[in-house]
């Protein structure tokens, strides 16, 4: 029974690209061979991909710092460097994701399988082999790789529970979610114990999991601020990203 954890922030950086290669051609009679030299590989992105496998963002809550993999340098022979390998972050079906300032969400990971490049990798650079022309035969000239993205992301699950526990005050709400996951709300005799909802992970079993929320207790009046009212509810996991950006696509990443 895992912590209920439904907002993290991180910090992603890209790899950088690959170095282009300068390199001639040496062969037994060929004293003034071509330009050989390969492009470097491009640097590994970083995505976040919605997994209908997490619930919450509890993995995420002690991990701050995701780095993809640099591109290779290419060689001779027109050998081009190994592209970087992608760094894949796993969050749940659900998740905002805002710009590290919250002034702006990215983008909404609504549904299962959907993907957002969350920094992408640096170009790579071209080797001397691809600055060969009609006027230059044998360049020297070539590329280094470009640096790759980074940035502060702040990850916040917009669905809450999966149920919800309400009633009066001081009628055993934080008592029974604590008897039934791992949430540890404050437990005491007197109303409004409870100021936010309490969170807690239930397993059924290894492939049936569900979130239950502990609400504060509502009395008659609620929604026009008798008690603690409804404040409680953030109003931000209500709403869809007015801008997403064109990196965020459905589907699987190839």
């Amino acid at each position: 029974m895992a912590h209920f954890v439904d907002e993290v922030r991180i910090h992603v950086r890209a790899g950088d690209g690959g170095h282009g290669c300068l390199s001639f051609r040496r062969e037994k009679y060929v004293p003034r061979g071509g330009p050989d030299g390969g492009n470097g590989g491009k640097g590994g992105d970083v995505v976040i991909v919605a997994d209908s496998q997490d619930i919450n963002l509890y993995d995420l809550q002690y991990r701050k710092h995701f780095k993809s993999g640099r591109g290779k340098n290419g060689g001779g022979a027109n050998k081009h460097g190994r592209a970087g390998a992608d760094t894949l972050i796993h969050v749940p079906p659900g998740t905002l994701v805002y710009d590290g300032d919250r002034e702006l969400v990215l983008c909404d990971l609504a549904r299962a399988g959907e993907t957002f490049i969350a920094a992408q990798g640096g170009r790579g650079g071209r080797g001397n082999a691809s600055f060969v022309s009609s006027t230059n035969q044998v360049p020297r000239q070539v590329e280094e790789g470009g640096e790759g993205e980074q940035r502060w992301l702040v990850l916040v699950l917009k669905v809450l529970a999966d149920v919800g526990i309400v009633g009066f005050p001081s009628v055993g709400k934080s008592t029974l979610i604590a008897a039934i996951s791992r949430a540890r709300p404050k437990i005491a005799a007197y109303p409004f114990t409870t100021l936010s909802p309490n969170l807690g992970t239930v397993d059924r079993d290894e492939s049936r999991r569900f979130v239950v929320a502990d609400i504060p207790g509502l009395i008659k009046g609620a929604h026009e601020g008798a008690g603690l009212g409804d404040r409680f509810l953030p109003s931000h996991r209500t709403h869809a990203p007015a801008h997403p950006r064109d990196r965020f696509r459905p589907g699987k990443r190839a």
